[in-house]
């Protein structure tokens, strides 16, 4: 279904909606058809989730969409603690020469030594709204990082009355120990005072085009706008490294459409990664009982608040909500109860070949690290690790050695290694 008449009989079924529920409890999960996936049917197996459903009443779209077979991983391995006494860190990304350069949410950006030395922040940062869910969030590198020193990052930014997600650039002195050419680069529109839900995850894909994760800030009042084309909440973005729009963007030269956006319909994504396919894959953080995995295409709409699983954090229905609707993608997965999901990572390192191809992604509510097996665009097992560690998962990414590198969401917060053990 053509993209445009989907938005406009989303906004018709949006403005039937007069619901109300709980702000409050609708934003607890920080504490506490159009084109399906390619058939792989799932094997009768043990599920790995057995509890009960937040809303058992829903049924899954089609075989495996939820409650994936139980795997046990061949890989053995360490758990080593790099650090401790982080403040509240919502990023980790491997540095080349094996030291990991961190975000914390107050805003501060650190590099920690491979031996575990927290260095002093850099200087150069941007002023952040730290309230709530916002502040200094995540981190990328340049893809010429090597030759030019050049970091991304996203923070919700203080504007006037209000805040939103913008995206900065700068150069990282040799010494480490500031920026320099400091640019913002993209600005979320419209800015809203709120302190929820800001995605904000940042993935370089194989283009070479910087793809950006974009929450909508949760309120019942405000989320419709994830169905709105002149409003960048709930999308997905693509843009050049200089901030520029690329010409081949879905939504460039259409009348009243943004054109950064790539893909319309999301929550509060915190976790995207691109697979070594090219694939451009998204974990969103959803309601109570609809957290999911989504594999993004260009201009599709994924939903929300329109088309989701679960049900509002305050027990009541999603207004006008439905679990799938013709002319908007299904989820490929998801959770129920939910896991609250932040930071993602396709394993490809040689450290662990039995890992290869599988996707990691860190729980904050479930405080593990669970890994799905994905085969032929479908999750066909489910692995929960680190289950003893009682803290809750910020960020997973890759080293260039092929380690894993976590980062854990609290006030003292530790950056974890996990190595072949020996």
């Amino acid at each position: 279904m053509n993209l445009k008449i989907t938005i406009v009989s989303a906004a018709i079924l949006l403005a039937l909606g007069t619901a109300s529920c709980n702000q409050r409890a609708a934003t607890q999960e920080e504490g506490g058809q159009a084109q399906a996936p390619s058939e792989t049917p799932q094997e009768s197996c043990n599920p790995l989730e057995t509890r009960e459903a937040n809303v058992p009443e829903q049924k899954p779209t089609f075989e495996g969409q939820t409650r994936a077979c139980a795997i046990t991983s061949d890989a053995a391995f360490d758990v080593s603690v790099v650090t401790k006494g982080l403040n509240k860190p919502w990023a980790v990304e491997p540095l080349p020469n094996g030291d990991l350069l961190i975000t914390e949410k107050s805003g501060s950006m650190r590099i920690v030594t491979a031996a575990g030395e927290i260095g002093q922040p850099i200087s150069g940062v941007p002023k952040v709204d730290d309230r709530g869910q916002g502040g200094l969030l995540d981190v990328a590198l340049s893809p010429n990082f090597a030759s030019d020193r050049t970091i991304f990052w996203s923070f919700s930014e203080p504007r006037g009355n209000g805040n939103a997600t913008s995206v900065a650039r700068g150069v990282l002195s040799d010494d480490r120990k500031s920026l320099s050419q400091v640019k913002v680069i993209f600005q979320a529109k419209p800015a809203y005072d709120g302190t929820m839900h800001f995605g904000s995850r940042l993935a370089f894909g194989p283009d070479g085009m910087l793809y950006i994760t974009l929450g909508e800030r949760s309120v019942l009042e405000i989320r419709p706008q994830a169905q709105q084309m002149d409003s960048h909440m709930g999308k997905t973005i693509r843009i050049a490294p200089d901030g520029s729009v690329p010409n081949d963007n879905p939504f460039v030269g259409q009348a009243g459409a943004l054109p950064e956006i790539w893909s319309v319909g999301h929550r509060n994504v915190q976790a995207s990664a691109f697979d070594s396919e090219g694939n451009f894959w998204i974990v969103d953080h959803g309601p109570q009982g609809g957290d999911e995995v989504n594999l993004v295409e260009k201009g599709k709409n994924y939903g929300w608040p329109l088309v989701s699983f679960g049900e509002e954090y305050s027990g009541k229905p999603i207004p006008n909500s439905v679990t799938t609707r013709e002319g908007f993608v299904d989820p490929v997965y998801y959770w129920d109860p939910v896991i609250a999901p932040s930071g993602a990572q396709f394993y490809t390192g040689n450290a662990f070949p039995a890992w290869k191809g599988n996707l990691f992604v860190g729980a904050l509510k479930e405080q593990r690290l669970v890994r799905l097996q994905i085969e032929n665009g479908r999750v066909t097992g489910e692995e929960h690790l680190l289950t003893d560690r009682g803290q809750r998962i910020r960020d997973v990414r890759q080293g260039p050695d092929g380690a894993l590198y976590i980062v854990t969401d609290q006030a003292n917060g530790e950056l974890w290694k996990i190595t072949p053990k020996r």
